[in-house]
């Protein structure tokens, strides 16, 4: 009777996420993301409900695949995964059918077979060895140091503190974690949470160790055993109760103790005011080499990366020869590594070794985080950029999650961020090759007046990311008014209390399971004050706002305008652009017009409209075509009537992937990006907008020099469309269609 009233309040809590996710009620969306929360809490407190909620979980899953309600699938699959991660007593045949549906969303297109193949892939793992999702998520959010499995992340956020654990605490619960799923019942769990809790930290450290090698030898094999995990780990499940294993195993009633709860630790999270330009690239190396271990310096060319720096040599596209090529004209120990930081170390990037020698690099491997996909998109969904080789033999053992608390105006920064990053890593290439870097956003934004509508002016990116995956919109957008609350709370001098449960819940299950990236464009703008003189150049990611300034500057030459010819509102503009076609063949148009102001956004409203001018046919591209900037013009349209000539402003919007604007009067320009009051530019003549190309080394550049004829035609072809650079932010399942 008692498990059936479990099962019953599991399955109230399930329908109510359903409804959640299906319904548009005002009284559901006040409750967003609370139904999950506390879905997972019920779990949490009573672990032995786990293979109750995962059959009710699979069994939605498998009605949903069958009635073809896809709005469901990823949002129960990412549960029914967390679930599976920190739960034990899970049967094989429960692993096998959740491996089955996964297999079966495969042929689904993306992104439902993105997060499938992401699950059967640890899916397959768990099965023949639990456990194993569990620890090495503790050993790498925690930094636990295992040879067997050497990653490390480390979640950079604002405004939040966690309540860190002791590693002796991590160790025990992957120690007991392990035992209690690999074994199930055979387990006395009451008596292996007491000798763990009076084991020193030398015994700990030991069975941890046995524990991981027997999970990680067993799971890198082709074909894993799970008769063989089982029989090792009973080996030290014996080796550690000793007498105690047996007396339990015998009497009849193992679980004579109710098993004690086994968390899952919260990520270790460190938190950083953004107070630098360079934060990000500082708080990167000093992730990878401990402060202990590194020496910074004021100026940051002269780090000292201490290991870091030779991934420059490895990166040389060609060495010059200075010899015949013949290895007998060769001096003798020419192939002898020198010894590192030897004056031999500098002069062997102008030396042969041995002859020619080809290294077979990926065909974009001094672009740091290649993604996979046609040039030219704006946002697509991808996989996950997990561990990996971006160059052969160095291993990314690092996974930076960074995460962003604000609005629009604080992701303008992080582009700007992202930007120096990748600019910086075309000339040392030292983080890439060892470090994955994983972006996650929280839209905390000002709170509204209670008579104020609805208009998230600053918040249009967060507003984007909800209409494309509704389980962001769900989970991650409901946490504003939580942050709000907990901002509002007076301080507490009790330095045992920690964070809000929900907020710090919530942020750990966003970076744990946010794993598919939306990737987003980012513009270049060049801002000329003078046309003789160089342009200043910026980029933004959401918004570019002009304005005309009222103030007129002398010009030499101009000749004034003839009297009582009302010069009227805004000014004239000259405007070329790239129109937007469903074709995507280049077409240029010219206008002249005048205009009170513009704005370039470069994500779409969810009703966007498309007008054009009167004396341009309308753009041919969709309306939510993603490729391009979004430009609206508000243009003055002068009417005459009896009473004399009229001003009118019409608001004309088109796509265009590139714009140039230039002034034809004396009347200057204001631009505004990102909506960053801080970053207003004026007394701006012409400025060109464009998407911002990938940061190119100089070795990059120089391959023109030595490319063979038969080369030329594409790179021509690739010189006309270069690469854009994209800004992920990770979701839980990218762009839902």
């Amino acid at each position: 009777m008692e498990s059936s009233d479990a099962e019953l309040d599991l399955q109230r809590s399930v329908q109510a996420v359903l409804r959640e996710l299906s319904a548009q009620a005002p009284a559901l969306q006040s409750n967003q993301g609370m139904w999950r929360w506390s879905l997972h809490k019920k779990v949490e407190r009573d672990p032995g409900k786990s293979p109750v909620l995962v059959r009710i979980l699979l069994r939605e899953l498998e009605k949903a695949e069958s009635e073809d309600l896809r709005h469901i699938i990823i949002p129960l699959l990412h549960t029914l995964m967390y679930v599976l991660t920190k739960a034990t007593g899970i049967t094989e045949e429960l692993y096998q059918r959740t491996y089955a549906f996964c297999t079966r969303l495969l042929t689904l297109p993306t992104p439902y077979c993105t997060v499938a193949l992401d699950c059967a892939i640890r899916l397959k793992t768990e099965t023949a060895v639990p456990g194993t999702l569990y620890q090495r998520m503790v050993i790498a959010e925690q930094n636990l140091t295992n040879e067997l499995y050497p990653y490390q992340e480390s979640a950079l956020l604002l405004e939040i503190e966690a309540a860190q654990v002791t590693p002796e605490a991590c160790m025990r619960h992957v120690v007991s974690h392990a035992l209690q799923a690999a074994l199930g019942e055979a387990c006395h769990a009451g008596a292996l949470h007491r000798k763990l809790q009076a084991s020193s930290r030398r015994v700990l450290e030991h069975y941890f160790h046995a524990v991981v090698a027997a999970v990680e030898q067993m799971a890198s094999e082709a074909s894993p055993s799970r008769a063989g995990h089982l029989e090792r780990l009973e080996d030290i499940y014996c080796s550690l109760l000793g007498p105690a294993a047996t007396r339990g195993r015998c009497s009849g009633d193992p679980l004579q103790d109710r098993p004690p709860n086994i968390p899952l630790p919260s990520p270790y999270i460190t938190f950083h005011l953004w107070t630098d330009q360079e934060q990000l690239w500082k708080e990167l190396v000093l992730f990878l080499r401990p402060q202990s271990q590194l020496h910074l310096s004021a100026d940051l060319e002269a780090l000292d990366l201490q290991g870091l720096g030779p991934d420059r040599d490895l990166a040389r596209v060609s060495m010059l020869s200075t010899d015949s090529g013949i290895e007998r004209d060769l001096p003798v120990g020419v192939d002898e590594l020198p010894a590192p930081g030897s004056p031999e170390t500098e002069r062997a990037g102008l030396q042969r070794k041995g002859g020619i020698k080809k290294r077979m690099w990926p065909p974009d491997f001094l672009i740091p985080s290649s993604w996979d996909g046609p040039l030219g998109l704006h946002r697509r969904t991808g996989r996950p950029s997990g561990d990996g080789e971006l160059l052969p033999g160095v291993s990314r053992l690092h996974t930076a999650r960074v995460l962003v608390l604000g609005d629009d105006r604080m992701l303008g920064r992080l582009a700007q961020a992202y930007h120096r990053l990748r600019k910086r890593e075309t000339q040392k290439f030292c983080l890439t090759p060892r470090l994955s870097l994983q972006l996650y956003y929280i839209p905390v934004l000002a709170p509204e007046e209670p008579s104020a509508s609805r208009q998230p002016e600053l918040g249009e990116l967060a507003a984007f990311l909800g209409r494309a995956d509704p389980w962001y919109e769900s989970t991650v957008n409901t946490l504003c008014p939580a942050i709000h609350k907990l901002a509002q709370m007076p301080p507490c001098l009790d330095t045992s209390r920690t964070v809000d449960p929900f907020i710090l819940d919530v942020i750990t299950y966003y970076v744990r399971m946010g794993t598919q990236p939306i990737y987003f464009q980012i513009y270049t703008v060049k801002m000329f004050s003078d046309l003789s003189r160089d342009p200043t150049e910026d980029i933004f990611l959401t918004e570019l706002k002009v304005k005309i300034q009222d103030s007129k500057i002398p010009k030499e030459g101009f000749s004034p305008r003839r009297r009582g010819v009302t010069e009227g509102p805004g000014a004239e503009l000259s405007m070329c652009y790239q129109k937007a076609l469903l074709s995507h063949r280049p077409r240029e148009v010219t206008v002249n017009l005048r205009a009170t102001g513009l704005v370039l956004k470069a994500i779409p409203a969810s009703e966007t409209e498309v007008s054009g001018f009167p004396h341009c046919p309308p753009t041919a591209a969709p309306v939510m075509d993603h490729t391009c900037l979004n430009v609206s013009v508000t243009e003055v349209v002068k009417s005459s009537n009896l009473a004399g000539r009229s001003f009118s402003t019409v608001t004309n919007t088109f796509r265009t992937s590139n714009i140039q604007i230039q002034s034809q009067e004396q009347k200057l320009l204001t631009l505004s990006l990102d909506k960053d009051s801080r970053r207003t530019f004026r007394d701006v003549v012409r400025f060109e907008v464009g998407p911002c190309p990938e940061p190119r080394s100089r070795a990059q550049k120089s391959k023109t020099s030595w490319l063979s004829l038969q080369g030329q035609k594409e790179m021509e072809m690739a010189k006309a469309k270069p690469k854009s650079l994209l800004m992920p932010i990770n979701t839980f399942s990218g762009i839902v269609q």
